[in-house]
């Protein structure tokens, strides 16, 4: 019996590292089904029996149909099984042995194209060869430190990378672009009074349209900003002082990008912009739990990972740090 849960311990710690070994797979199927658009054909589709209550569904030749003219239906069965599997799609077996039907979930419904709420831009961002590359230099910034490894992988800062590269950086504006609309809705929410007071803030009007906006970020990101009623974009640099007097600075995701110091530089050059008395500087990062139980703390600690991947210095930090 001993020998036995032995076997089976050492046999789950063999799929637990294949399991990890292999991650790359479910990235990478992920990302295919955001490119052919898997998750809007599906959410498209009619009901067959014209219910105006019955959720959309399609069969696998439906969905082959609509991919391309003559797609290889081998490969296609073989990924939607795996994402089937993931639970990112659902599948089900007419009682009549008809053809199976795939339906969204809760999961796929965040990789809608154009949908309000999608996470379909960051994910391909995410596993862009660009941003994959730097992964593989981990070891190397552990042995030797120094330049951080998106800086090794391209020889640039990935700021410089991303203005010298007009199709990367419409790449990561998109992934940036989306994951703020997500991160906006829970803080408008949940920070119902915070920007009460305000006349100016460096980012933020629509749920405040008493609100003056200054979206300030480096040059070549605000030359391809959106036009936005409110919204008056800057170019600038904050390390420079070049922030726009404001009676708010609200930065989402800016301090994980930097080291402590380069932190401080920042959090002084945003102290010049606001009033002595009544300023505010609205910080919005991860933190770091200990022994953390909620939802979303694997992406936390894959997060603090990214920011080796592709900032210089930057970190995901607990409540204390």
């Amino acid at each position: 019996m001993q020998e036995a849960t032995e076997v089976e311990a050492s046999l789950r710690g063999q799929a637990d590292i294949r399991k990890y070994m292999f991650g790359f797979a479910d990235s990478m199927a992920l990302k295919c089904a955001v490119e052919l658009r898997i998750a809007n054909i599906i959410h498209s589709h009619s009901p067959t029996d014209g219910a105006s209550n019955s959720k959309p569904m399609i069969t696998l030749s439906q969905l082959a149909s609509s991919i391309a003219p003559s797609p290889d239906m081998t490969y296609l069965t073989r990924i939607m099984r795996l994402l089937v599997h993931r639970n990112i799609f659902a599948i089900h077996h007419p009682s009549d042995g008809g053809e199976p039907l795939y339906d969204l979930t809760r999961s796929s419904r965040w990789l809608l194209r154009n949908a309000e709420l999608s996470l379909a831009p960051m994910l391909v961002m995410e596993n862009h060869p660009c941003l994959m590359a730097p992964w593989h230099y981990f070891g190397q910034c552990v042995k030797e430190g120094g330049p951080y490894a998106f800086k090794m992988a391209h020889g640039l800062e990935i700021w410089d990378y991303a203005s010298q590269n007009p199709e990367f950086n419409k790449l990561f504006n998109d992934g940036m672009a989306c994951t703020a609309r997500v991160v906006m809705k829970a803080i408008l929410t949940g920070y119902e009074h915070g920007f009460d007071g305000v006349g100016s803030l460096v980012d933020i009007v629509k749920s405040y349209p008493n609100i003056k906006g200054f979206n300030f970020d480096l040059p070549h990101v605000v030359a391809t900003a959106p036009v936005y009623h409110g919204v008056s974009h800057v170019g600038g640099d904050m390390f420079e002082g070049s922030i726009p007097n404001a009676d708010a600075v609200f930065m989402k995701w800016i301090m994980h990008d930097w080291s402590d110091s380069d932190c401080i530089k920042i959090l002084k050059n945003c102290r010049k912009a606001i009033p002595e008395k009544s300023g505010k500087i609205i910080i919005v990062d991860i933190v770091l739990e200990p022994n953390g139980e909620v939802i979303l703390d694997d992406t936390r600690l894959v997060f603090d990972l990214l920011m080796i991947a592709h900032t210089p210095g930057g970190r995901e930090r607990t409540e204390t740090e």
